[in-house]
C-alpha cells in the first residue's frame, strides 16, 4: 500500500486484493481495519469516505502482510471473542473457534446432579474458553480448567481476571492429575483429537497452532480414549462427560463412551453438519 491518503472503503478493496488466498477476505480485512483503527467493525460501514491517517495505512498495510503470510488473524490481534467473551490468545494455545460454541451450549441445557455443590471440570482449557464461557452461565458453579502448559494456564487465569469471573479457577498439571480425588457434576473438553498424518496440519490457521494441542496418537483417538476411560473416577453418579472430536470420530467416539458404561449417549453436529459434540451420562 502506498502512502497516499486512502479511505476506509479503498483500504478495505486494496486489502481483498492481498488477501486472496485467504478463506475469508473481507472478515480479516475488517477486523484487521479496525483493529488499527480502535473502533468496532459498524464504524468502517458508517464512515467508509473517512480517510486514514499515515499511522493507520501504515499499521493496516503492516497487519495484512502478515496475514498474507497464513498468520492467524487472532494472533495478529491477540484477541478472540467466544461466547460473546473477548478473551487474549496467544500462539501457546489453540485459538477458540465457534463450532466449539455448541459444546457451551449443550452442556448448558444438561440436568446435572448437584451441579453447584460439584461444579464442572473443563479438560484441556487452553484460553480457558469453555470453562469461563459455562463459569459467566453459571456464577454460583465452581468451575476448574486444567492445562498442561504453564503458558496455557497463566493465559486462561488471565482471562478470567480481565473478565471479572471469579468462580472459575485453573491447575497446570497432566489431564485428572490436578484434581486428583475430586468429583464433578460435569466433565468437559476440547482434547487434540487430529490424526498425525492428517494434511489439514498443513493447511490454514492450524499451521500457526502447537502440535501438541492438535494431534494425538491412534488416528487422534488416544487422548479422547484416556478422558472416557478415566472420567468416571471423578463424575458423581448420574454426572455427565461431554467431549469434541473430529468429524469423522463420531461413531468411535459413541462405541468408547458405551464400552465404558456410560448411558444416554448422543452426538451433536457442527455448524456444517458435521458430527463434533458427543457426550454420555455416568451411572
Amino acid at each position: 500500500m502506498t502512502l497516499k491518503p486512502f479511505s476506509i472503503a479503498d483500504a478495505l478493496d486494496w486489502a481483498l486484493q492481498q488477501l486472496a488466498q485467504s478463506e475469508s477476505p473481507a472478515l480479516d480485512a475488517r477486523v484487521l481495519l479496525a483493529f488499527c483503527l480502535s473502533k468496532p467493525d459498524s464504524y468502517l460501514y458508517t464512515w467508509p469516505e473517512k480517510l486514514l491517517s499515515e499511522t493507520e495505512q501504515t499499521c493496516f498495510s503492516q497487519l495484512i502482510a502478515r496475514r498474507a503470510t497464513g498468520e492467524p488473524v487472532a494472533h495478529i490481534t491477540q484477541v478472540r471473542e467466544f461466547w460473546s467473551l473477548p478473551l487474549r490468545v496467544s500462539p501457546a494455545t489453540l485459538i477458540p473457534r465457534p463450532d466449539t460454541e455448541i459444546l457451551v451450549e449443550h452442556a448448558l441445557q444438561l440436568s446435572l446432579p448437584k451441579r453447584d455443590e460439584f461444579g464442572v471440570l473443563d479438560l484441556g482449557t487452553g484460553t480457558g474458553a469453555i470453562a469461563l464461557a459455562l463459569a459467566s452461565e453459571w456464577p454460583q458453579v465452581p468451575v476448574i480448567g486444567v492445562d498442561l502448559k504453564v503458558d496455557a494456564v497463566e493465559l486462561a487465569q488471565s482471562n478470567g481476571q480481565a473478565l471479572g469471573i471469579s468462580n472459575a479457577t485453573f491447575r497446570q498439571g497432566s489431564w485428572f492429575e490436578p484434581v486428583a480425588g475430586q468429583q464433578f457434576s460435569l466433565i468437559v473438553s476440547n482434547p487434540p483429537y487430529i490424526d498425525e498424518q492428517d494434511h489439514h496440519l498443513e493447511q490454514g490457521d492450524v499451521r500457526f497452532e502447537p502440535r501438541s494441542a492438535l494431534v494425538a496418537k491412534d488416528k487422534g483417538m488416544a487422548d479422547l480414549a484416556l478422558i472416557a476411560r478415566q472420567a468416571p473416577t471423578y463424575l458423581i453418579e448420574q454426572g455427565y462427560l461431554v467431549m469434541e472430536h473430529g468429524y469423522d470420530q463420531g461413531k468411535a467416539v459413541r462405541t468408547l463412551l458405551a464400552e465404558q458404561g456410560y448411558s444416554d449417549i448422543q452426538t451433536v453436529t457442527d455448524y456444517g453438519g458435521n458430527e463434533r459434540i458427543t457426550l454420555g451420562k455416568w451411572s
